[in-house]
């Protein structure tokens, strides 16, 4: 082992403190960090606005799809009243037991074939609107994760 040969007298000079360099990098930060929130506001403003026009489109989407279904839900009421109305008629036209069963068996053929129809109509419709009604909000989210990526 070495000795060293300097003595500690047991001061210790601290660097000296200049106010005004302190002062002027406060102020930078300050500035700085105004300017961040500006931005970073601004930003949030936008989206906000941006957020509230998608969920407008997106309610009005799905009120559209509503009447869509109500129309085609009276459309098949009517036209499963009016089939089963001129089935009734053409029943009371029966001649005999015979034509009877044969007049309900195609009649309950016709109605499950438009029965299917109408289903696949219906699902048909319904995976386009909720395509439209999830189209809006969609569109927001991908522009905010492509924000995201970017900055």
């Amino acid at each position: 082992m070495t000795k060293t040969t300097q003595k500690d007298n047991g001061t210790v000079e601290f660097p000296t403190f200049d106010a005004t360099q302190a002062s002027e990098q406060f102020r930078a930060f300050a500035e700085k960090s105004a300017e961040q929130t500006k931005e970073v506001y601004a930003r949030m403003k936008v989206n906000a606005e941006e957020t509230q026009k998608a969920l407008e489109a997106t309610f009005e989407n799905a009120k559209s799809a509503g009447n869509e279904f109500t129309s085609k839900s009276i459309a098949a009421l009517r036209e499963g009243t009016e089939a089963n109305l001129a089935h009734l008629e053409a029943l009371a036209g029966a001649r005999s037991f015979a034509e009877l069963i044969e007049m309900q068996s195609n009649f309950m053929r016709k109605r499950m074939e438009v029965a299917v129809d109408q289903i696949k109509d219906f699902q048909a419709a319904s995976q386009k609107s909720a395509e439209t009604v999830a189209k809006p909000m969609k569109d927001v989210f991908e522009k905010t994760v492509k924000e995201l990526r970017v900055a």
